[in-house]
């Protein structure tokens, strides 16, 4: 069973913002069709939207917390408790401020660099072995703007086009995590 998060924060005020590309990038695993998963459904006992599916003989459980970003951990621990998920079948798809727009790491065992929501999902799972996704979205205006604000921009049309660039290869690291390929091979392939 694999449990994948997407982080952002829930309300029509945020969507397409750069703090939400973990929604987002859920969003377009849906459309792509890879998995066989049902429509995201409001789970209340997770705090999270949530979709449920197969891959092969996997399981797979899509999750965007509704709760804000600083109280992600809250949703995290709850799906990874009721569905009894180890912390290594966590990926969590996270913006990264510290990335260009258009680069992706992926990661475990790190830091959570300042990020809340990973902030967050490291205290409630007394854990950082879960594997992180993260998504470059800084631009020149990094510099200008503060960081509060400037994740909470909407993408420019220049960034919205360096981002479904990177949608593939997003969809791939999910695909290589699900069918249990080294961490290595996918850092590999991606980093």
């Amino acid at each position: 069973m694999k449990l994948i998060i997407g982080l952002g924060n829930p309300g029509p005020d945020y969507k397409n913002t750069r703090h939400n590309v973990g929604f987002r990038l859920l969003d377009e695993l849906m459309i792509h069709g890879l998995f066989d998963l049902s429509e995201f459904k409001t789970e209340k006992k997770f705090n999270a939207e949530v979709s449920e599916g197969t891959f092969g003989a996997e399981k797979i459980i899509l999750a965007k917390p509704t709760t804000f970003m600083n109280d992600s951990g809250a949703a995290v621990l709850a799906l990874k408790t009721f569905y009894k998920i180890k912390s290594s079948e966590i990926i969590v798809i996270q913006d990264d401020l510290d990335l260009p727009i258009g680069k992706i790491r992926i990661s475990t065992e790190s830091s959570s660099a300042g990020h809340k929501g990973i902030d967050s999902i490291i205290q409630k799972l007394k854990s950082k072995t879960f594997i992180r996704i993260r998504v470059g979205i800084a631009n020149e205006l990094k510099e200008i703007i503060p960081a509060d604000k400037f994740v909470l921009q909407k993408f420019s049309e220049e960034d919205e086009e360096i981002l479904e660039g990177i949608i593939p290869d997003t969809i791939e690291a999910i695909k290589m995590f699900c069918e249990n390929e080294p961490l290595e091979k996918i850092q590999s392939k991606l980093n």
